[in-house]
């Protein structure tokens, strides 16, 4: 098979799963968009958190062109790849990361954070959710249920992330996150957890953004960088949200 048709069968394999992410998780979109919208109006703050490739989801919506102002991520470079891959495993599943963590972000019952690990067991997601749920806040989390539920929790009280959740999103990456089985490769290519959670976040802002407006709240949003004219505005949206 010729390398641009095992592209194209991978690619398929991808918009297969992703068709089944917009049949599927429309409610839960708008289920979460109503906590975000609830802690905007309550004057709290809409958190975003992921460890390792995780990471790269919350860093998505985050200041981001077409993107919301209002949005927080939580990214300590510690637990992201670049920083050693190793080193970011190593660190999600120390216990008591999570607790010191929120603190520094001063988590409290106006808010709401949205947790995002495929895998959902690893100590430091899970703790995020246990001590935010502590703080009152509300918890949303992105994960594999495919996966999550065919796994133990790393944590001492036996939880995984959508067991702790208000509201569950399913990025309906398969167990092991990989798609693609090609010929006489044991091991399978194409992970897709980034690719629908992606998916999945942007769609939440825009469902976040339907409500704020509706109810007749400002809707901060960020324009490209290298459009003329959206320098000045987004100075402006950086001075009064960041």
């Amino acid at each position: 098979m010729e390398a641009k048709e095992e592209a194209h069968r991978c690619m398929l394999g991808f918009a297969q799963i992703w068709q089944k992410v917009m049949e599927e998780e429309l409610e839960a979109i708008e289920q979460a968009a109503n906590l975000v919208v609830k802690s905007f109006q309550k004057q709290g703050n809409f958190y975003l958190f992921g460890t390792g490739h995780s990471h790269l989801i919350a860093e998505e919506v985050y200041a981001r062109a077409g993107g919301l102002a209002n949005v927080k991520a939580i990214l300590p470079p510690e637990i992201m790849l670049h920083e050693r891959p190793l080193k970011s495993t190593m660190i999600e599943r120390l216990p008591g990361y999570a607790a010191g963590l929120l603190t520094l972000y001063d988590l409290n019952e106006k808010d709401t954070l949205l947790v995002i690990s495929n895998s959902g067991r690893n100590n430091v997601p899970v703790e995020m959710c246990l001590e935010a749920k502590k703080r009152g806040a509300n918890v949303i989390v992105l994960t594999s249920l495919a996966h999550s539920m065919q796994v133990s929790s790393r944590h001492s009280s036996g939880k995984r992330l959508f067991e702790l959740a208000d509201v569950v999103l399913d990025n309906h990456a398969p167990q092991g996150d990989a798609t693609y089985q090609m010929e006489n490769l044991p091991e399978k290519l194409g992970p897709i957890s980034d690719f629908t959670g992606i998916g999945l976040v942007q769609a939440l802002v825009v469902a976040i953004a339907n409500l704020m407006q509706a109810a007749e709240m400002p809707v901060p949003i960020f324009e490209s960088s290298n459009l003329d004219g959206a320098d000045e505005k987004n100075r402006q949206l950086f001075a009064e949200y960041f």
